[in-house]
């Protein structure tokens, strides 16, 4: 006569089992063997948990059995099923990511689930599976652009090295400006956020003018230095430079990262500069703003506070940027750069390659 095995646990394994068998996430088939277990762990017959859980004995003691031989890792995943593989559906799930990711439809710049069920014969549910699976969203899009800056490598090592081992009795300075910040007023007020509807706001506006954001963000703390101008010019870029050397302490260096802005080279900058020898500017590479962090804070802004406010006037704009300015450095958080210059490098010699392969073809 067959005895059914004697279920022993850890307690750490039936607070795992106790989880899965009360998760709301839980997939049904785990939640099932996590509660057969834990009725088989209490003294439980097969064919009792049978009759409690409205299940087939056999399969009862198949979880049970695997349990007792190999833990939670017996229940946790299934067994390879037998029979032989789906060699056509294999080929199908080749030709669809292949279609996806290395041509584009007649008509369009890329497939959908519809257009590319159609040229394959497979339906648009398989369509769908196999992109899900493989991660693929030809309906999105991102821009990017790789540096020709004839000294890429140059500047990008003297930036990533500020960031990852900065200088002692300095302080490293992400500046920019964030320019033709418009201060539009919607022409109705926006329906709020409810139920099953997002906020909305009207698609046509009211200009007000405009303003100038010129921004340093201290990398040890966090901290901002802010202001807003009429214009970005090289003169404003002075005076902006004059605030920085009044708002820092006097004793320490500062290292400023920037971009290749002509404002930021302009000869009378250069003079201002040579007066004031403790400032010290590295240039990033072209077409490389993702090396700026000051860049990110600037996407912040605009996504909590400028995208969706309605402004009257461009009073009413800075006074706004300036509140989330004083708001942000009441609670600094410092952004850490943890990238090393030899896997940037790596990874632009990826795409580089591809690039010319593209260009090639």
């Amino acid at each position: 006569m067959r005895v059914a095995p004697k279920i022993m646990m850890t307690d750490e394994q039936r607070q795992i089992l106790d989880g899965w068998a009360r998760g709301h996430r839980t997939p049904v088939r785990l939640m099932q063997r996590a509660r057969i277990v834990l009725l088989a762990a209490e003294g439980r017959e097969n064919w009792q948990i049978a009759a409690d859980l409205q299940l087939d004995p056999a399969k009862v003691g198949r979880w049970r059995k695997r349990f007792a031989l190999d833990g939670l890792s017996g229940i946790e995943k299934d067994l390879p099923r037998g029979g032989r593989p789906p060699t056509r559906r294999t080929a199908l799930t080749r030709k669809i990511v292949e279609m996806t990711t290395q041509s584009r439809p007649s008509n369009a710049t890329h497939w959908s689930t519809r257009t590319l069920a159609k040229a394959t014969g497979a339906s648009q549910s398989m369509i769908s599976r196999v992109w899900r699976a493989n991660n693929l969203k030809p309906h999105l899009s991102r821009t990017f652009k790789l540096s020709n800056d004839p000294r890429f490598v140059e500047k990008m090592i003297d930036v990533v090295g500020l960031y990852l081992d900065p200088p002692e009795h300095a302080l490293v300075l992400c500046v920019d400006e964030k320019s033709q910040i418009q201060a539009l007023d919607r022409t109705q007020p926006g329906l709020p956020i409810k139920k099953g509807r997002c906020g909305t706001m009207t698609h046509d506006y009211v200009r007000n003018g405009t303003t100038t954001l010129f921004a340093a963000l201290e990398m040890a703390e966090g901290t901002l230095i802010g202001t807003c101008m009429q214009r970005h010019r090289h003169q404003e870029w002075i005076k902006f430079l004059q605030l920085i050397d009044e708002q820092t302490p006097a004793d320490l260096d500062l290292h400023l990262i920037a971009d290749n802005y002509r404002t930021h080279k302009h000869p009378k900058v250069q003079r201002w500069l040579a007066k004031h020898p403790r400032f010290h500017i590295h240039f990033i590479p072209t077409s490389s703003s993702w090396l700026n962090l000051v860049e990110r804070w600037f996407r912040e802004i605009t996504d909590k506070r400028i995208r969706r406010e309605s402004f009257s006037s461009v009073e009413r704009s800075i006074a706004t940027i300036m509140d989330y300015i004083a708001q942000h450095n009441d609670n600094p958080q410092p952004l850490v750069w943890i990238a090393k210059a030899e896997d940037i490098l790596a990874k632009v010699r990826r795409a580089r390659a591809v690039l010319d392969k593209i260009s090639s073809d």
